[in-house]
């Protein structure tokens, strides 16, 4: 059985305004393996986190294999408390824009063998919060 830790972080400047995401995909001791960082064009910080774990399933999915993400048990970690918590149940979800997003991780996650979430402290989320921001940073340095 594979097991995957993710750090993953969206970032919004305006809300809605130009936003990104930070990922790092690691190994089952949370080892670093992979880190990225992207624009995602408009979005408000909600959305921005959504769609970093969006990003990621698909990325595992592409990076490990459908065949073999079948026995793959994903912890995803997120200092987002929102988000943790209407992906785990805990909270309802009355945003539109945030339920699309909702059912498009609940359809990523059926190909997995298990995928959980964790919320952790900003500052154990400091990497994907770099990357997120570096993203943005590269694209503001792009319109000037």
């Amino acid at each position: 059985m594979t097991k995957i830790i993710v750090f993953t972080d969206g970032a919004s400047r305006g809300n809605p305004g130009p936003a990104s995401l930070g990922v790092i995909i690691a190994d089952s001791r949370g080892a670093a393996q992979k880190e990225y960082s992207e624009t995602i064009g408009k979005a408000t910080n909600n959305e921005a986190e959504y769609q970093a774990v969006i990003f990621a399933l698909k990325k595992i999915k592409a990076l490990v294999g459908k065949a073999k993400i079948k026995n793959a048990e994903v912890l995803i970690k997120s200092d987002s408390e929102l988000m943790v918590s209407q992906l785990s149940g805990k909270y309802k979800i009355k945003e539109p824009n945030i339920q699309k997003l909702f059912i498009q991780v609940w359809n990523l996650k059926i190909d997995y063998k298990k995928v959980d979430f964790q919320l952790i402290p900003r500052e154990q989320n400091a990497l994907a919060d770099k990357l997120a921001n570096q993203a943005l940073d590269a694209e503001t340095q792009k319109l000037f």
